[in-house]
């Protein structure tokens, strides 16, 4: 197999090791304050079927599409984190899959969203090169968040909410700006697939989707957004690498988060000290040292 061969023959993969990275990132920025918001699926819909819709009857610009497909995801999230905002644990998780759920059935049953046959024919814009390149920033860009007090504060709420504001943390308005980067990036991810692709469906964002998005980032790690990215790339890659056993690589894949969630439940990359980001502390008022 020579390079064009082997490029054309994983360029789909290659597609979706990157927007599965973007999902992992925008699951960190709600997860990573303790918050188990469910709804990156739902997120990456919005994203994905506007996108769609404004390319396939708007003929916009690519990158105007993109833009306008991220702030739609943002703006339903922010819909959903006002009207979650008193949830916590278990009961914001069902809550925020249901509300996807609600959307992949109204998806299913719209003429405009060409039911559940999905919607085909979209322009093929997004590149490898652009998917990698927008990875690459919001990679970054939350990393620098993550050694900001934002990124203290969000380590202090996930370790103890009720703590963190009585310190002062605004933890309602810290819940607010997570889910709205979440929408962000998740509708972004879905702009950015549904070019690529060329087609979507409603059941490419349903509950196993927002499983797999979970999955992401507990393999990976929450202590920082590098985690969630590593997470995606192995449970991305693992079915093609298993490819050879169909019968048993979804067991091997379940297995695989079994027994990372029992032993290492921090996430692999609590196991690889130089690949960690430096951690901080709060430290009281008056002074203290943090590490």
């Amino acid at each position: 197999m020579n390079l064009n061969d082997f490029f054309f023959a994983y360029e789909h993969l290659a597609h979706t090791v990157a927007i599965n990275g973007l999902l992992a990132l925008s699951l960190w920025c709600v997860f990573a304050m303790g918050q188990l918001s469910l709804g990156q699926a739902g997120f990456m819909a919005i994203g994905a079927y506007s996108g769609a819709l404004l390319s396939l009857y708007w003929q916009l610009p690519f990158v105007v599409t993109l833009v306008l497909s991220s702030l739609l995801g943002g703006l339903v999230a922010a819909a959903v984190g006002a009207l979650v905002r008193r949830l916590a644990g278990v009961y914001l998780a069902i809550t925020t899959i249901a509300l996807s759920e609600i959307l992949r059935i109204i998806l299913v049953n719209s003429s405009w969203s060409g039911g559940g046959t999905g919607l085909s024919n979209i322009p093929r814009e997004t590149t490898l090169a652009q998917l990698y390149l927008v990875l690459a920033v919001v990679l970054f860009g939350l990393i620098m968040v993550a050694k900001t007090r934002i990124g203290r504060a969000m380590e202090a709420m996930r370790l103890d909410e009720t703590a963190a504001a009585a310190m002062g943390i605004a933890t309602d308005r810290m819940k607010l700006g997570g889910m709205v980067a979440s929408g962000l990036l998740a509708g972004l991810a879905g702009g950015l697939s549904s070019h690529a692709n060329s087609f979507i469906s409603p059941q490419d964002f349903g509950f196993e989707t927002a499983v797999a998005i979970l999955s992401f980032v507990l393999l990976g790690g929450v202590q920082n957004p590098v985690g969630g990215v590593i997470g995606a790339v192995i449970l991305t890659l693992l079915p093609e690498v298993l490819r050879s056993i169909p019968e048993i690589r979804l067991i091997i894949n379940g297995l695989v988060i079994v027994l990372v969630v029992i032993f290492m439940p921090a996430g692999i990359l609590a196991r690889i000290p130089y690949l960690r980001l430096k951690r901080f502390r709060l430290r009281p008022q008056g002074g203290g040292n943090h590490d």
